[in-house]
């Protein structure tokens, strides 16, 4: 069954929690954010298969490689990005997208707005970033 939102829609607290128009408005928003990641990946790939010409001075040389270096780490983390917004899709499937995977409960409209692939509520991951400070190594 096919849900349209209407233009205007913003998730908020007082409805229910992941009802169907807050399932299709992270949805739509996912789909949008990935979209828009795959398409500013094949453009960096034109790009770099265009920019095979190769500079003179040692100095421009430089500036090529740093700025490509630069681009390909944008674009790994453009990848795992990707990964990760596939993982809040295949959630949305299976009924447990929002909610947060220690604790279980809702992960908060607000978080998933802002973070549209969080998998733990805001306690979680404050607990979970305190005991990364604690246990790494310095």
């Amino acid at each position: 069954m096919a849900i349209t939102l209407p233009n205007d829609y913003k998730p908020n607290d007082k409805e229910e929690f992941m009802n169907p128009l807050q399932t299709e408005y992270f949805r739509q928003k996912l789909t949008t954010w990935k979209g828009r990641l795959l398409k500013e990946s094949t453009g960096t790939i034109c790009v770099l298969r265009e920019s095979t010409n190769t500079a003179a001075d040692v100095t421009d040389r430089a500036t090529i490689e740093a700025d490509r270096a630069l681009e390909l780490r944008t674009r790994d983390r453009s990848r795992k990005l990707i990964a990760k917004i596939d993982n809040a899709m295949y959630r949305i499937e299976d009924g447990s997208y929002g909610y947060c995977e220690e604790t279980t409960q809702p992960i908060g409209v607000r978080r998933l707005d802002a973070r549209p692939i969080a998998t733990l509520s805001i306690e979680a991951q404050e607990r979970h970033e305190r005991n990364e400070r604690q246990f790494r190594d310095d």
